[in-house]
């Protein structure tokens, strides 16, 4: 521990430089991605220093690697909104150097310095010591998709969902969210069907624990009907649009739905009637800002009880140098479970 930030920021710019991906505004407004030596000193301020060992690509990182200002308003930046490593120094006492630590969700990655360089300094509450019983790399396999999954998860248990009520569906699957979710359903016993749009991705949802696989088509409702037959328990829904309003009319009586995406859209055209004839509950997800003892009880669940077996088998590892090409891919939609950055 130093006496203060300023001695503490002093020390730290006779340190060496470490790498980072790098995202630069160009004269004609285009983007470039780089990997750059960047200083310590030139990180934000913050109370704890990590040493980053693992990251993960999630879609929010394409997004601001590609200079999409809703995610990130200012460039240059290193993005990554996920990040596990070793304290290198703390000014906070809940962390000493040498603990293994994780952030995930916040602003890192978005307008502070994120997890595609090999070190980070953000404020001590954003950080959450890594639980026994979860590796470094597992804690990036779930990361903020894993967190996000197990947030919506846990709300549906909270409001009475059991694998006795009946079928899970859980949309767009095969990407990060949906991955992570119909694996630790499945772990906890439910009945999951997953929807994707990728002929490739049936295989997948089968291996990983999804019980049945449609289209998208199937749950894209255009008849204007306001309610359809009663098939679904509950729900986690990454997509938003016309196909979360087919499933809310598609609901059980007293079914839950827990949103936490918009890739399809952010309108919801659909009616009261799912609400208050069918009883149907639809609670919102932000795993960014949620509450940090929320957050530190599903890193817990996650590194024990939702731990899905094989999620090593979900999981393709590149370093920095990597990056490029799978943003490319996760923007067109092509990536299938886990992308892990080594730093």
């Amino acid at each position: 521990m130093y006496s203060n930030v300023k001695e503490y920021n002093q020390i730290y710019q006779t340190m060496s430089t470490f790498q980072a991906f790098y995202i630069t505004e160009n004269e004609d407004k285009t983007f470039s991605q780089n990997i750059i030596e960047r200083k310590i000193e030139d990180l934000p301020a913050g109370e704890v220093l990590i040493k980053v060992q693992y990251s993960s690509l999630n879609y929010k990182d394409a997004l601001s690697s590609t200079g999409n200002r809703g995610v990130t308003r200012n460039y240059p930046h290193t993005p990554g909104i996920d990040a596990v490593g070793i304290v290198e120094d703390s000014q906070s006492t809940d962390f000493q150097k040498g603990d293994k630590v994780l952030v995930t969700g916040f602003d890192l990655g978005m307008n502070t310095a994120g997890g595609f360089g090999q070190y980070i300094r953000v404020p001590a509450k954003w950080v959450v010591k890594l639980p026994r019983g979860l590796k470094p790399k597992e804690s990036m396999i779930f990361g903020t998709a894993g967190l996000t999954a197990a947030l919506c998860i846990d709300k549906l248990l909270q409001n009475g969902l059991t694998p006795e009520k009946g079928k899970v569906i859980v949309t767009g699957a095969t990407g990060g969210v949906g991955t992570m979710a119909v694996m630790i359903l499945a772990k906890l016993g439910f009945h999951v069907v997953g929807v994707t749009g990728k002929p490739e991705g049936k295989d997948f949802l089968l291996k990983i624990g999804a019980k049945e696989v449609i289209s998208r088509e199937e749950v894209d409702d255009k008849s204007g009907r306001p309610l359809l037959k009663g098939v679904y328990a509950a729900c986690v829904d990454t997509v938003g649009g016309n196909m979360l309003a087919t499933i809310l009319k598609s609901m059980q009586y007293n079914g839950v739905v827990a949103i936490c995406g918009l890739v399809n859209s952010p309108e919801l055209p659909t009616s009261v009637f799912p609400f208050i004839l069918r009883g149907v509950s639809m609670f919102g997800i932000d795993s960014s800002e949620c509450d940090i003892e929320w957050r530190k009880k599903m890193w817990k669940n996650l590194a024990k009880s939702w731990k899905p077996k094989g999620i090593q088998s979900i999981t393709k590892t590149i370093t920095i140098k990597g990056l490029s090409k799978e943003i490319k891919r996760i923007l067109k939609g092509g990536q299938m479970g886990r992308v892990i950055v080594r730093l």
